[in-house]
């Protein structure tokens, strides 16, 4: 048997004329072994990538769904206030609010012609651009027999709570008013009592305490009427922006049916649940809901898509 050089480096030995025997260098083993190896670690590693990406995959999915909710939460927000905007800027023709009509919307009969109680709880549409976001509410009542109605609105300019201001059910600076309550006969001179006690004891009836956002406004009054009179039921339309403001301080208690809570930071965000008031969602003002009590939308900007609030 004798030595002699291979291919490519390897030994080979001849043991006879037909049977030869090689052994490869070192190195070339150390490389195919190095190159056996690197195709593992490459398999390892795409498997740990498929691992890593599944893991961020997961990680991410509950951030994903809270952004989606986020997003359709905004989209139901501004959405309707688009469209109400863009009824603003395509139908206003009100004019200019000092010439703006004033009129009585003849929505409620002479005194001498109803001899009953009355309670009314009226809202328009506010002046200018402040239209495409709320309404202004009031409230009138009418003693049994009484030759006059009493009007109450809570204002910017002056005294915040004025009486008569403005004939019961006259149009808000060309708005048309619609009815929100209506309560008549002996339920409302039971009534009526307890509205006046409210309006004569309201706390922010100093000149200077009106303040249009978050409130306390035009409506954090009405609201605080209804919140001492319960047995109306009734339900301010969810553009009546300033209905949430906490004028007694609270941020949570129990709402005033006392079929449901609410929570509120300041006016600015909130939530109620309740059967008369339903679900709403305050979000820097504009509300968001669902009646069920009186089936409804509650859409900012809109109002109410359903059965009108009320009793």
């Amino acid at each position: 048997m004798s030595p002699r050089d291979g291919v490519n480096g390897a030994f080979c030995f001849a043991t006879g004329p037909a049977l030869t025997f090689c052994s490869r260098p070192a190195a070339e083993i150390e490389r195919r072994s190095a190159s056996g190896g690197s195709q593992a670690a490459s398999g390892a590693g795409a498997s740990d990538n498929a691992d890593y990406i599944r893991t961020v995959i997961s990680s991410l999915s509950p951030r994903l769904a809270l952004f989606k909710s986020a997003a359709i939460f905004l989209a139901l927000v501004f959405f309707p206030i688009g469209l109400s905007a863009g009824r603003y800027w395509l139908g206003e023709s009100r004019g200019n609010w000092q010439t703006a009509d004033r009129s009585s919307a003849g929505l409620l009969p002479l005194p001498s012609q109803h001899t009953e109680a009355i309670i009314r709880v009226y809202g328009a549409r506010t002046v200018r651009w402040k239209a495409i976001f709320a309404i202004h509410t009031w409230i009138v009542v009418k003693e049994s027999n009484a030759s006059t109605y009493t009007r109450y609105d809570y204002t910017a300019w002056g005294e915040p709570i004025r009486t008569n201001g403005f004939a019961a059910d006259a149009r808000w600076f060309g708005a048309a008013p619609e009815t929100i309550a209506a309560v008549d006969g002996e339920e409302a001179s039971r009534l009526i009592p307890k509205i006046r006690h409210v309006v004569e004891n309201y706390k922010f009836r100093a000149y200077g305490d009106y303040n249009a956002w978050p409130g306390p406004n035009s409506n954090t009054f009405v609201q605080a009427v209804l919140d001492a009179v319960p047995e109306l039921k009734t339900v301010l339309p969810p553009t009546a922006i300033g209905k949430d403001y906490p004028y007694r301080g609270d941020w949570f208690g129990l709402t005033p049916s006392g079929t449901g809570a609410y929570a509120s930071a300041g006016g600015y965000l909130g939530l109620t649940i309740g059967w008369v008031e339903g679900l709403e969602i305050n979000f820097l003002g504009a509300v968001l809901g669902l009646d069920i009590r009186r089936p409804a939308l509650k859409l900012p900007g809109i109002g109410r898509l359903g059965l009108t609030a009320g009793i």
